[in-house]
């Protein structure tokens, strides 16, 4: 997706109408997917508890970083959690692949190494979620999945799903892709078990769950060394931030609430990055995300810094979560669990 086309999904109207043709083209192969999912010939259920991280809207909306704490709440509560993903940017050919903290980002894509490296637990990387979780319950890898960015991957049966939201973007403009960011109609969000709204007030939706999740800065760390300094170390820092996320402003605003001097330069989400994206005017720290840090490692110049953050939620999300899981069991799209329940 490209900035210019991010900004007519995100702003006013809908300059882009000429083309809803195609978004009603684009709905109705969603739909149809959707339907054959559910009916016959549909895979069975999984003998592990599945868990659906994803949204409706196209581009960012801070999936993996909620993704991430769900694994560490599901270990608190004595699970051993593995994530599935398919892997986006990766140009293995050979699927599923287990990614380790250091493996090779051209293989297995920029989030899974990123979530590989702050989970600690297994990442599995299959385009087709459905094999690659059977693989994960074959290998006994842990006892239940977390699917990044699966919930219109309809093939993978699911017992709870989570749709997030950017507080600051919303549905956008409302429209279909590709007159609009929606990749399903809001009455989607009937069937999600809860909405993840990242930001500090929920959207208005008619929905019985719905929680807000904030993006909390703990650390910049050094890029090469992995020093660490407290976030206050960037109050009047001039830096050169690179961001190639779905939302690269909310990163540069971040940080510019953190007191840095910042000349931001937004990229596509999951760019490749080269040593010229990076350069740096004398007296300038660069800065980057954890998601890009790991695509430029060998190509940042020394005086290169991360700003590490971690997803906060309220003690209801959790509560929740626990009642949910409480009788969790595999099950069909048939047999879900009614979110009005």
């Amino acid at each position: 997706m490209t900035a210019p086309v991010e900004r007519l999904w995100y702003g006013q109207g809908r300059p882009l109408w000429p083309l809803w043709p195609l978004a009603w083209l684009y709905r109705s192969i969603a739909r149809r997917r959707r339907l054959n999912a559910r009916g016959e010939g549909a895979n069975p259920s999984l003998s592990r508890p599945v868990i659906v991280v994803g949204n409706i809207t196209a581009g960012g909306t801070g999936k993996s970083p909620l993704t991430a704490w769900l694994v560490a709440f599901l270990r608190d509560q004595g699970w051993s959690p593995v994530i599935l993903t398919r892997g986006y940017g990766g140009r293995s050919k050979h699927h599923p692949l287990t990614v380790q903290p250091d493996s090779d980002v051209q293989l297995v894509g920029d989030e899974p190494l990123m979530l590989a490296q702050q989970c600690g637990c297994p990442v599995v990387v299959d385009p087709k979620r459905y094999r690659g979780g059977q693989w994960a319950i074959d290998q006994k890898l842990g006892d239940i999945l977390v699917c990044d960015d699966g919930l219109q991957h309809y093939a993978l049966p699911r017992d709870l799903e989570l749709a997030v939201f950017d507080g600051e973007r919303g549905m956008g403009n409302g429209a279909p892709i590709p007159v609009g960011p929606l990749r399903e109609p809001p009455e989607r969000l009937a069937s999600v078990d809860a909405v993840v709204t990242n930001g500090h007030a929920p959207l208005q939706l008619d929905h019985p769950h719905q929680y807000c999740m904030t993006l909390a800065p703990t650390r910049v760390r050094h890029l090469h060394s992995g020093q660490c300094h407290d976030v206050a170390w960037l109050a009047g820092k001039r830096v050169r931030a690179v961001a190639g996320i779905g939302n690269p402003e909310r990163f540069f605003n971040t940080l510019r609430h953190l007191g840095a001097d910042v000349r931001g330069q937004p990229f596509g989400d999951h760019h490749r990055f080269h040593a010229g994206d990076l350069a740096v005017e004398p007296g300038e720290a660069l800065l980057m995300t954890a998601k890009d840090a790991v695509k430029c490692r060998h190509l940042a110049p020394e005086e290169s810094w991360v700003l590490d953050v971690e997803a906060q939620l309220p003690d209801a999300f959790g509560e929740f979560l626990l009642k949910r899981l409480a009788g969790l069991q595999p099950c069909t799209y048939g047999t879900r669990i009614n979110p009005s329940d």
